[in-house]
């Protein structure tokens, strides 16, 4: 089998393709998502698997899983232990549903903890302060139709507390070859990456990712300076060894460090832009996320979907946030709306 090196190819066809020797990277389909598919990484060691992120709980990713793992002459029921990098559903769905099945070990970040609580707990609505802080931000309308969108049962039913908790610097020894895991909070506050400094490889599940940038600033509990975190987070995996680039969504690279620096260059950028449109008169993050280009298509705001444009504002208040934090706005709330300003 020749190793996967990331080429042109269209990284979502399904299989299994080896990226290095005993490691294998798994595309799983995604329902309804721009992103198409998510990776999952397999590492083979005799008859025991060690999955990294699992999918999101859907009939076609799982199918989809069965035949890659057929594929190495495997099954499910070889799985010992799912890694996963955040708890977002597309990389924590489906191993809650194997582990039910099945009962091997699930184990996930500890800074997902309160989210994840939160998610699970009865009779609360963990949108709740995600719309609330929608309405802050001067988007009110966008609050007003995610708030008619009902998730309670499929949260109850994609979503339970791991077997355990990864910390920073926890190590995970899977035969020969032993994982660190590394904190990486900034696309959600436990975020963590695993590094195989002997193979130079970084599984960096959305720290990381090759084409686009990972949304920042929407989850059930928020930090107080997500983007402040995520650029914190940059900073130390660029310190650690260079390393592949094995992301979640997206091809194989080659160089983690080539990628970081430039996710550092674009929010650098995207603060810049963001501070001039306070200075030209916008205030709220609704206003500013209005002047800004979004994707890689430059789109207007208005021609994003619903989700996406409640990303785009968390995001625009993400940077908001960081130039206060920095001195280069400042920040009020009157009657209900947070204002920019410039100093």
């Amino acid at each position: 089998m020749a190793l996967d090196n990331g080429s042109s190819d269209d990284w979502t066809a399904p299989g299994a393709f080896e990226v290095a020797p005993g490691v294998y990277r798994v595309p799983l389909p995604l329902p309804n998502d721009g992103l198409r598919a998510v990776n999952v990484y397999v590492l083979r060691h005799g008859d025991d698997l060690v999955l990294i992120d699992s999918g999101w709980a859907i009939a076609e990713a799982r199918a989809a899983l069965d035949t890659a793992l057929e594929k190495l002459d495997f099954s499910v029921k070889d799985v010992r232990r799912f890694l996963v990098t955040h708890v977002h559903r597309d990389h924590y769905a489906q191993a809650v549903h194997l582990r039910r099945e099945f009962g091997m070990q699930v184990s996930l970040g500890a800074g997902e903890r309160r989210n994840l609580e939160l998610t699970i707990a009865p009779d609360q609505d963990p949108m709740a302060d995600q719309l609330h802080r929608l309405r802050l931000l001067g988007a009110g309308d966008l609050a007003d139709r995610l708030s008619t969108i009902a998730t309670d049962s499929e949260l109850t039913k994609d979503f339970e507390l791991p077997d355990d908790w990864l910390h920073d610097g926890d190590e995970i020894v899977h035969g020969d070859r032993t994982l660190h895991a590394v904190e990486t909070p900034g696309h959600t506050r436990g975020h963590v990456v695993f590094h195989d400094t002997e193979s130079h490889l970084l599984f960096a599940g959305d720290h990381v990712l090759p084409a686009i940038t990972p949304s920042i600033g929407f989850e059930p509990v928020l930090s107080a300076n997500p983007l402040g975190d995520f650029l914190g987070s940059l900073a130390l995996v660029r310190q650690r060894p260079d390393a592949r680039l094995l992301p979640a969504h997206g091809p194989v690279t080659p160089s983690v460090h080539a990628r970081v620096d430039e996710l550092i260059a674009h929010h650098g950028a995207r603060l810049d832009e963001t501070e001039a449109a306070v200075v030209r008169g916008a205030h709220s993050a609704h206003q500013v996320a209005s002047q800004l280009r979004w994707t890689r298509r430059a789109l207007k705001l208005t021609d994003l979907d619903v989700f996406n444009r409640m990303l785009a504002v968390s995001e625009t208040a993400a940077h908001l946030d960081l130039l206060v934090a920095q001195g280069r706005l400042t920040r009020t709330d009157v009657d209900g709306l947070r204002c920019y300003l410039d100093v």
